[in-house]
């Protein structure tokens, strides 16, 4: 500001001798006064437009023509506003010279920031790594000249030295983005790595399809350099894009698909609805519940028996539900203690329910396998009779391709939900339906976390057994599939995603470790410890039975599963409540009366 005002001075001063009306500025009266109101006026729009918050050593284009802008209009009123205030003005030669003063003065001292910020990347005769790693950009749009602008002006959270940049568009070789140069092609990345004494890698390519980020990525990891990746910076604000940082590229750029939308002419059924999360606060729930806003429900109601999550996804989302209207309830209780679950239902009148709530992890079911049946079996009995009872219009299941053909105590439980969906199915009035997907990456437990952990601990990386395969899908994914099935269903299906080819788990470990500029086997070794408890070497989408059929939405199919008749189920429940006081190979050989596809592992 103080600068601003001096400009201001200097500028009429200058602008008054140019135009050889010098003697009428300095020895008019109130013409001291008149400039100090005009520097005022100057000061003020200056603040209006934000010149004085904004991050200068970050400054572009925008940045410029908003002080072009601020510049002309403080001049534009400090010129109406004085004529009616002191009854005179200054001549029009004067404004007309002293306007681009002003702007120089005050653009050049703001812009020395921007250049005194890059000091340490670049100089008059170029960039200079000042030991920043040297930098290969892969992706020469947006992302990646975001990239380039962060590292010149020495962003703490993009490190580097930007040496050149790769990109497919045969226009952009040989051209320049902020004075670096776009080398090659992206099938030349390794050979550009070793030409230019590359240190890192960083893929700036986040809207890419997966063909080709699997072709990509995988030219990057034939360089054996650390590869690190900018998120997609589409629909963030500019000030927002600067406060993204780089992350490491990790086996979920390879895993996952293209983005499944949600269609918001399907979601009507939550629109404006209440709608219950139960394990609102685990890996699957928590985003099932960012994900229901933006379909505009009318209440949200977290219920969880972990208070940590649940809290810190109430205080992560409710900036954004008061901003679109929404009622964020959190409900702390287990799906076993009915009478938590009936207070929730009383309290909130939830007319949706998504039932993510359940043990999952298949070791540990193994060794307690009536908490196992308790939870899964008899708390989702719990959610299913009170979603039929108060007259929910859906009640949407989360399930999982290790209730097909079960040999573990999890996937038996979980298929003896499934069927307890679709025996509701058959007779209420609510639309009960199931999701079954794969492996969920980056869900608790998961294995690419545990695989993250043992790399930063220097390895070894364990892996079950080397042929051992599993089907893959991102968190989002799974959850935009939740959301799709309950506008597809019209009860009783099993909801299935095209998941693609399984992936073999030694090769995630492998590519793991190279993204991290490690060599396997050398570097970091890959051991096999053996199978676990009921885990199986390959998992299965569908049951022999199964009739999959495709739906209105790609990508996805439906199993019309043949539900066990009311007597049967009704025996099979009984029988099941009563072996929970039995020992844990008995309550396995309960469940496997229960669930004739299960295969137990009786523990000798």
């Amino acid at each position: 500001m103080v600068i601003d005002v001096a400009a201001t001075f200097v500028a009429f001063l200058v602008a008054a001798w140019v135009t050889q009306v010098i003697d009428f500025v300095i020895y008019s009266p109130g013409a001291l006064g008149h400039v100090l109101f005009l520097a005022t006026v100057n000061v003020i729009v200056y603040a209006a437009a934000k010149m004085y918050s904004c991050l200068w050593e970050y400054a572009s284009l925008d940045e410029s023509m908003r002080l072009v802008a601020a510049s002309l209009i403080g001049t534009l009123v400090g010129d109406i506003v004085g004529l009616a205030l002191f009854g005179s003005r200054f001549p029009l030669r004067v404004y007309c010279v002293e306007w681009p003063i002003f702007l120089g003065i005050t653009a050049s001292a703001r812009f020395a920031i921007r250049v005194y910020s890059g000091r340490k990347s670049w100089s008059i005769f170029g960039v200079s790594s000042a030991g920043m790693p040297r930098t290969l950009i892969v992706g020469a749009g947006d992302t990646g000249s975001l990239v380039v602008k962060r590292m010149l002006a020495c962003d703490s959270a993009v490190s580097g030295c930007p040496v050149g940049l790769v990109d497919d568009d045969p226009g952009k070789i040989g051209s320049y983005v902020h004075g670096i140069r776009v080398v090659g092609g992206c099938s030349q990345i390794p050979k550009l790595a070793l030409a230019l004494k590359v240190e890192q890698l960083v893929f700036a390519m986040p809207s890419a399809t997966k063909a080709e980020r699997d072709r990509v990525l995988g030219f990057c990891m034939e360089t054996g350099l650390k590869v690190l990746a900018m998120p997609n910076i589409k629909g963030v604000s500019l000030d927002d894009a600067w406060q993204i940082s780089l992350r490491e590229v990790d086996v979920s750029d390879l895993l996952s698909r293209e983005e499944i939308h949600l269609d918001a002419g399907r979601m009507s059924y939550v629109a404006g609805k209440c709608v219950l999360v139960t394990g609102g606060g685990g890996s699957i729930g928590s985003e099932l519940v960012r994900q229901l806003m933006e379909t505009l429900p009318d209440k949200i109601v977290i219920f969880d028996i972990y208070e940590n999550t649940a809290y810190e996804l109430y205080h992560e989302l409710l900036p954004t539900a008061r901003d679109k209207g929404i009622e964020l309830c959190v409900e702390i209780g287990s799906i076993t203690h009915l009478p938590a679950l009936e207070k929730c239902f009383e309290d909130h009148r939830p007319e949706v329910v998504f039932h993510a709530a359940a043990h999952k992890h298949v070791p540990l079911m193994e060794a307690n396998a009536r908490e196992a049946v308790e939870n899964n079996v008899f708390g989702t009995k719990n959610v299913i009779e009170l979603a039929h009872q108060k007259g929910c219009s859906h009640f949407i299941l989360i399930s999982t391709d290790k209730a097909v053909n079960p040999t573990n105590v999890m996937g038996a439980t979980k298929r003896m939900c499934e069927m307890l969906v679709q025996h509701y199915a058959s007779f209420s009035d609510t639309i009960f339906a199931a999701v079954r997907f794969g492996n969920v990456l980056g869900s608790h437990g998961s294995v690419v976390p545990l695989f993250k952990r043992q790399l930063r601990a220097g390895g070894p990386v364990t892996v079950t057994d080397k042929r051992i395969t599993r089907y893959f899908m991102t968190i989002p994914e799974a959850s935009r599939l939740v959301l799709t099935a309950g506008a597809l269903s019209h009860g009783g299906e099993i909801f299935i995603l095209d998941m693609g080819e399984p992936v073999s788990i030694w090769m995630l470990a492998e590519n793991l470790i190279k993204l991290s500029g490690l060599e396997p086997g050398k570097d970091i070794q890959i051991i096999e410890t053996g199978l676990r408890p009921g885990e199986k070497l390959y998992e299965e989408l569908l049951m022999d039975e199964d009739e999959p059929l495709p739906t209105d939405f790609d990508g996805i199919m439906v199993s019309r599963a043949i539900a066990p008749n009311d007597e049967s189920l009704n025996a099979r429940v009984q029988n099941l409540a009563e072996s929970l006081s039995l020992s844990n190979s008995e309550i396995k050989m309960a469940l496997r009366c229960a669930v004739p596809s299960y295969t137990p592992q009786i523990e000798s």
